[in-house]
C-alpha cells in the first residue's frame, strides 16, 4: 500500500538516492541544492512505502492559472505501478480545474506522458540553465 503525502519536508539526501534510483537526472551530489530546490517548491506530493520514499512530484503554482512540474520521479522498482500517474492527478487535483499543468520532459521519459493524458506542446521556449 502506498502512502501519498502532501507537502512534507524531505530529507534532500533521501529525494537525491530517489531521484538517482528513478533514472531521472538531477544535480544529486549536491544535495544543498536539492535542499533549495524543495525548499522553494510550494506544491509537493511524495509517495511512500512504509518508511521508503518511492517517488515524489514537486511543483511550482500560483493556483489559479499555470502550474510548472519540475520533478516527477519513482524509484525503478516501483515503476509501472500507477505511482507516476496517482502523484500527477493529485498534483493536478490540487492546483486546481483552472490551472494548466506544464513540465519539460526528459528525452527518455517522451513516451510516458501522452500516456498519463498530457499533450504535447508546440508553443514553449526555454533559456537553458547555464549549471
Amino acid at each position: 500500500m502506498i502512502d501519498y503525502r502532501e507537502n512534507q519536508q524531505l530529507d534532500p539526501a533521501a529525494v537525491a538516492r530517489l531521484f538517482d534510483a528513478s533514472g531521472i537526472v538531477r544535480p544529486t551530489s549536491d544535495i544543498p541544492r536539492i535542499a533549495r530546490m524543495f525548499a522553494n517548491a510550494n506544491l509537493v506530493i511524495s509517495a511512500w512505502d512504509g518508511l521508503r520514499l518511492v517517488g515524489v512530484s514537486r511543483a511550482l503554482t500560483d493556483f489559479s492559472y499555470c502550474c510548472y512540474l519540475s520533478d516527477l520521479a519513482v524509484d525503478a522498482d516501483y515503476q509501472r505501478r500507477g505511482i507516476g500517474q496517482e502523484l500527477l492527478r493529485r498534483t493536478q487535483s490540487l492546483a486546481g480545474d483552472e490551472v494548466t499543468l506544464i513540465l519539460l520532459s526528459a528525452s527518455g521519459a517522451m513516451a510516458y506522458y501522452p500516456k498519463v493524458g498530457l499533450a504535447q506542446a508546440d508553443n514553449a521556449f526555454v533559456l537553458r540553465r547555464k549549471r
